[in-house]
This record gives C-alpha cells, structure tokens and sequence, in this order.
C-alpha cells in the first residue's frame, strides 16, 4: 500500500509542477517480461511487471535534477505456511527500487566544470552493452539476458571541458556488491567443488565480508580523458576499485562422518587496478567500435583451506595472482540498402572471468530487418558461440540461439516473441545452464 501510495504522490507532484514554468519533464515506460522454460515441463522461469519512471527538471544551462524509479511486481508466490497468506508481499511480491537520483551543476566555481552528486551510472565505453572499461558501478546481474546492465552507485563526479576534449574524475564514497542472478539461475555463480574419491559433500555454506566501511578501504574512484581525433571518438580511463563478485578467501573443512565433509567459505572481494582505452567511429558506412581493460590485482588472492579439524596445517592456493590480464571487445555494424541491419561483436574475456587462464572467447551476431510497413521486425539469426577451449571445442563450447519477432503497435509501443535456446559442454557459464531454454513474451509501452 505505501508504494502504491508513493507512486500516486509521484503522479499528482509531477502534475502540479508540470503547470509551472519550472517545468519537471515526466517520461517512462511500462513493461511486462514473461518467460516459459521449454526443458523439464513448461515452468514459468520469469514474471516481470515494470514501471520504470523517470523525472527531469533542468534550469536551462545552470542545473538539472534527474531521477529514475522502479516499480515493480516481480517474482512469484511464495507461499510455505498457512500464515504467510495474510503477507500480501509474499502472495503477489512487489517492490520500489530508486535506479538513480542527482543535481547536476554546469560551470560550477569556474568555467566548464560541471559537479554532479547522487544515485548515478556511468556509461564507459563504446562497445554496444558489453564494455571491460565500464567498472564503476556494481553489475546487476539479476537478469543474466540483460546484458551491461548495472546497478546505481552514490558518488560524486567532475567534468572539465578543454575545447574537444573532457576529463572525468569520479569518486564512490562506498562500496555495494553485484546483484546475483534472481531464481535458479544463481547456481551457475555458485563454486564448482571437486572432491576426492570417496568423499562426498554434506553441507556447504558460506559468510561473505564486505570492505571496512572508512574512507580509504571501501572507496572507488576513476579518472578519464575523452575527446575526438583523425574523425574518430577516443577514450583513455583508469579505475581503482573493486571486482564486485566475491571470491573465497578461506575454506573451513570439517568431518560430518567417514567420508563426509562439510565446508564453510568465507568469502571477500578483491581490490584491482584497471586501464582501459576505447574508440568508436566509420569507415565507409560501416560502424566500428572496440575496447580494452588490463586489470592487475593489488596482491596475489590466496585462499586458505584450514584443515585443522584434521590435525592438518591450513593449505594454500593462488586464486589469482597479482600478474595483469586483458580483456577486449570489437565490433561493427552495416545498414544495408533495404534498410536490414547487421551487428557482430567479439569479446574475449566476460565480466566473471579473472586471470590469463579464465579468459574465454565470445562471438555474437545479430541480423533484423523490418517489414510490413516497418511494422514487423524479423530477428531470426540472432545469438552467440562461446570458445572455451581452443585446444578441445568438442568438449568445451556454448552455442546461445535467440531469433525474435517484434511487432511495433504504433510509435509508443511494441510486442515481442522469441525464443532462447542454450547447448553447450564444459564449464563456461552459459554451457552450465543448457537446460534452461525458454520462449519469451515481452510487452513495453514508452510514454
């Protein structure tokens, strides 16, 4: 009831001023995201009802304000015992999630200086949602399909203008952690256990521990320079912050019974140095663009198995150690004479993988075109391939099929159906989900 009562207090508000010179500018879009996995019986996998809003008020070139709002119903009944059918939350769940919310301020004590301070996401690099340069804010990761998208971080950011060119300084006071994969899916981030013949696992659990909350151990901060040369649009970026995922970092083993373990991982977060260079421009009518992050961990990560309930001294491993590693992406894209379009990108290394060995080869292709008077859009050969293993594909690939059709109601709105299909061996993340195929259904309404 108070969300619903926040969003007619929005609604009457943004009316209100709307009337006033000072006019605060009210735009958004409604969407429902359905999914049926197709493997193991028809589930429902997804039940998605958004309503993203977004709030804008600028005094012409002195300041602007700009929110962004989530409200949603999101998920299905969770419903164990008999009390829990008077929680109207755990019957139809619902929630309000503040995406981002600042003031900026343009020639703020001096000439092109502009502050902005708040709720905010940062847009590093030109590759199209996929960027390794783009580190800044946490990934929400709770829609694995949403590729790029990130979650809002509260900082502070600067930019100076030197006629072409614009140097950014960002600082995030605190760190927040990724959002993890909502439902089953966040068994594919879960770590893969081997054990030794005749053990098996009993219990595992795991405590994860965030950085100390002082200025100098939980803060992120980043620096670029941007600007335009030879008719090309360039970057240059370096961040020093946090990877967002957590890692184990100690391991306690116990003896449940003969031939039985049980562990408990406490886990943390590792501290990293990031470079990142990109472009983006044409050549001829073809759209090009590509980037580049070298990451160096601060200090090797270490983790510790503590083998004391064995009369054993703790055994270490390197995780990762502190030698840097690459990731890059480059793309292009061409508009064809009967207006179909072409998008391919390759990526080498994803967001999860860390060190030279981790990194895995990612190829995607999209190809659409529109007919029916622009009214019908065709995505039939649309999807990935994953290399995770040059030396032995066989056995260690992913191969994402995803065609769609949309259909354009009218210019606020479109319907789209489509269906995602997963195969694949080996360890890569999307070859440990081949059994989650599953068709969509997705309504949007842009007002």
């Amino acid at each position: 009831m108070k969300y619903r009562l926040v969003l007619i207090l929005l609604l009457i508000w943004a009316g209100s001023v709307n009337a006033q010179d000072n006019k605060l500018l009210f735009q958004g879009e409604f969407m429902t995201d359905q999914r049926i996995r197709t493997v193991g019986g028809l589930k429902w996998g997804w039940n998605e009802n958004r309503l993203n809003l977004k709030l804008e008020n600028k005094l012409v070139d002195k300041a602007r304000f700009q929110t962004n709002i989530w409200f949603r119903s999101f998920g299905f009944p969770a419903v164990e015992i008999s009390n829990q059918l008077y929680d109207n939350n755990l019957i139809s769940p619902y929630r309000i999630d503040f995406r981002e919310g600042y003031a900026e301020f343009y020639n703020f004590l001096v000439p092109n200086l502009d502050l902005r301070i708040g709720r905010q996401k940062f847009s590093w690099g030109k590759a199209d949602r996929i960027n390794p340069t783009n580190n800044l804010n946490p990934l929400d990761l709770e829609d694995i399909w949403d590729f790029g998208r990130v979650a809002g971080s509260d900082a502070i950011r600067l930019n100076y203008y030197i006629k072409d060119f614009k140097i950014e300084g960002i600082w995030l006071p605190f760190f927040r952690p990724a959002t993890l994969p909502a439902g089953d899916w966040a068994e594919i981030f879960h770590p893969q256990i081997e054990l030794p013949p005749g053990m098996s696992l009993g219990s595992y659990a795991d405590s994860v521990i965030l950085p100390s909350l002082t200025f100098l151990q939980s803060s992120n901060y980043g620096f670029k320079l941007s600007g335009r040369l030879l008719d090309f649009d360039w970057s240059g970026s370096y961040v020093y912050g946090y990877d967002p995922l957590p890692v184990s970092q100690r391991n306690v083993i116990s003896l449940t019974n003969p031939g039985q373990i049980n562990i408990l991982a406490k886990m943390g977060y590792i501290r990293q140095h990031i470079a990142g260079v990109d472009f983006s421009g044409q050549i001829g009518n073809i759209g090009i663009w590509g980037e580049a992050a070298l990451f160096k961990a601060t200090a090797p990560v270490i983790m510790i198995t503590d083998l004391s309930a064995f009369g054993l001294p703790d055994m270490d491993s390197v995780l990762l150690d502190d030698k840097p590693f690459v990731k890059f992406i480059i793309g292009g894209d061409y508009t064809f004479r009967d207006a179909s379009y072409l998008h391919i990108q390759y990526l080498h290394g994803f967001f999860h993988e860390r060190g030279k060995s981790e990194m895995k080869d990612y190829f995607f292709l999209n190809y659409r075109k529109k007919t029916g008077a622009d009214k019908i859009q065709l995505e039939l050969i649309s999807g990935a391939f994953v290399v995770g293993n040059w030396h032995d594909l066989r056995n260690n690939y992913a191969l994402i099929y995803h065609p769609s059709i949309s259909y354009f109601v009218n210019d606020n709105s479109e319907i789209s159906l489509g269906y995602r299909m997963i195969e694949g061996k080996g360890g890569s993340l999307f070859a440990l989900v081949k059994d989650k195929d599953e068709v969509f259904l997705k309504v949007i309404y842009y007002f």
